[in-house]
């Protein structure tokens, strides 16, 4: 579903919750605030079916300050943070966020928050040569979403995105046990290839980190040590061209492709509008 479409579903959500909420309007008086509160939300709505969710960040944040003891105060403390992050202002969205969980302790879409934290982290990832500060924090967060609401959605694509976050870490090993080698470092770029084999072992990366045991094992002429990991690697791996290359004169000059991960915001979109199912 393109963001049009939900735009036009979420403001007919919206305008129904609105109609159907017979207790919560009677005891509202029309006064100007509220109409204030109706229009900025629907510059909001306007603003980010244009194209334009900085504007609608705003205007979603004004409406909160207008209504605060309604419902949708914290939605539109939520709809704020979604603006932002659809902006790629990812440490606006997490101020915001962080804001909303410490003012709306016992809102019912808690999760949605927890979950945008999670995605805001996550599309700063970069490759494997960049900072692992987002890496870390977003993997605790999807963590955090797979412990706290196992039966969700969230929990389900938290598992996916660990399993990616999981190759990143990987592949950060690898790169820095490859640059140890270039360096004559053997020890370290050891520590680093057993790390892979041992804390990433579901990982693309295991293939590799095995036969880069047995190259440098190889190299030291620790023959009998050089062949356990061969014979793991044929084991575990016996069609796979690293296994292959085990057995051959090492190539220094290989160059292998970091899997990175795949930053969709269709997904997003799709499970922040359930907070106005």
């Amino acid at each position: 579903m393109n963001r049009i479409i939900f735009l036009i579903l979420f403001l007919l959500i919206f305008l129904n919750a609105c109609s159907k909420d017979k207790k919560e309007v009677s005891l509202i008086k029309e006064s100007k605030q509220d109409l204030e509160m109706i229009s900025a939300y629907k510059e909001a709505y306007n603003a980010l079916g244009e194209g334009d969710p900085y504007f609608a960040a705003k205007k979603f944040l004004e409406a909160e300050l207008l209504f605060p003891q309604s419902q949708w105060a914290p939605r539109s403390a939520l709809m704020a943070s979604y603006s932002y992050y659809l902006q790629n202002y990812y440490s606006e969205a997490l101020s915001n966020l962080e804001r909303y969980l410490i003012t709306y302790p016992t809102d019912d879409n808690l999760v949605y928050a927890h979950y945008l934290i999670a995605m805001c982290y996550y599309e700063t990832i970069e490759d494997e040569k960049r900072d692992s500060d987002p890496l870390i924090k977003a993997r605790e967060k999807f963590n955090f979403l797979v412990k706290k609401y196992p039966n969700t959605d969230f929990a389900l694509d938290s598992k996916f995105k660990l399993d990616l976050i999981e190759d990143i870490l990987a592949s950060k090993e690898m790169y820095i046990g490859r640059h140890y080698i270039k360096k004559g470092k053997w020890i370290a770029a050891i520590n680093r290839f057993k790390t892979v084999i041992e804390k990433y072992d579901q990982t693309i990366f295991v293939e590799e980190a095995l036969h880069r045991l047995v190259e440098i094992n190889y190299t030291l002429g620790l023959i009998e040590e050089s062949q356990k990991y061969a014979n793991v690697l044929g084991y575990n791996y016996l069609s796979s061209e690293w296994y292959k290359k085990s057995y051959k004169v090492f190539n220094r000059d290989y160059s292998f492709q970091i899997r990175k991960p795949i930053k969709d915001k269709t997904g997003v979109l799709e499970k922040f509008k359930k907070i106005f199912d």
